[in-house]
């Protein structure tokens, strides 16, 4: 099993509680070796490989407490983007805000890291934006192949889940912060029924003169419906404003909020779209709160 990281430390001992915790907690310390990295314990690492681009990715499974004792149920699964730093925390909110009883649905949560050997910044950069015009601070940066990632999420990563966990092909749910939410944007313009939801956190609408608002406006003029639940959300910093933790070269508040009023226009019937802007959050607070509230609203307790 893979070592997580600094990050996993962190959030796994601030949030730990309740029984699951404690249990997780007492299966990690019969194998402690002095020094070792900490392994989230609960947690799977499979390599999924691209055959097309030849690359290696990793995905990482937590499965819900009540997976083993109910054999014969199936799960909504969440994908997550940026799994390196998402999956973690994603995982401690949902077992967090259920303590006291069902907030949230139980889920699969599947994290979809970088390819290996890639450094992140880099891995999704090019694996998460829509067209090879990235912006002049990265411009050594490869950009453009969300197209190819797309095909391998849909022609190897969710085969790979489905058939080895009990997933409910059904009720996919795609979550992905920023270029994260660039890219779900661009599959649920080009392949909508490939997830059931979408989770866009802090999208990047800007990249490449709002190029995704092309994508939705070409969308629009083939299309009379888009069946999908969608859910976005927005730090309340990340706009012009006069503090240092304001953007100052985007507005992604303003997009996100002409982004939902044009799906609404569309009036398409199979689609149900919310949005919340985070006050007092930037693009790097946001992130946490956004999860939470993003849990809540697609998938909310039964």
């Amino acid at each position: 099993m893979r070592a997580l990281g600094l990050a996993t430390i962190l959030v796994a001992s601030s949030l730990a509680a309740g029984c699951g915790e404690r249990a997780d907690a007492q299966t990690a310390a019969k194998s402690i070796v002095e020094g070792a990295p900490y392994v989230l314990a609960g947690t799977q690492v499979w390599s999924v490989p691209d055959p097309v681009s030849g690359r290696d990715y990793e995905v990482f499974v937590s499965l819900p407490a009540s997976y083993e004792a109910q054999p014969n149920r199936r799960y909504p699964v969440l994908y997550v983007t940026d799994a390196d730093y998402a999956f973690p925390i994603i995982r401690q909110i949902a077992r967090r805000v259920n303590l006291e009883g069902p907030v949230i649905e139980e889920f699969i949560l599947v994290g979809l890291s970088y390819a290996k050997g890639d450094g992140g910044a880099d891995s999704r950069r090019r694996d998460y934006t829509p067209t090879p015009n990235g912006p002049r601070n990265s411009s050594g940066s490869v950009h453009g192949g969300g197209a190819a990632y797309q095909t391998y999420l849909k022609t190897q990563a969710l085969p790979f889940v489905e058939q080895k966990f009990r997933a409910d092909p059904a009720r996919r749910v795609l979550l992905g912060h920023s270029y994260g939410g660039l890219l779900g944007a661009r599959i649920m313009f080009t392949d909508p029924t490939m997830f059931s939801g979408y989770v866009l956190g802090s999208p990047s609408f800007w990249y490449d003169k709002r190029h995704m608002m092309k994508m939705e406006a070409d969308y629009a003029r083939t299309h009379r419906d888009l069946p999908a639940e969608v859910f976005m959300y927005v730090g309340g910093f990340e706009g012009p404003g006069p503090t240092a933790r304001h953007s100052s070269d985007a507005d992604m508040v303003g997009d996100m909020r002409t982004m939902e009023r044009t799906l609404k226009s569309r009036a398409y019937p199979g689609l149900r779209i919310q949005s919340t802007v985070l006050e007092n959050e930037d693009h790097l607070t946001v992130a946490p709160v956004g999860f939470t509230r993003a849990l809540m609203a697609v998938l909310p307790a039964l």
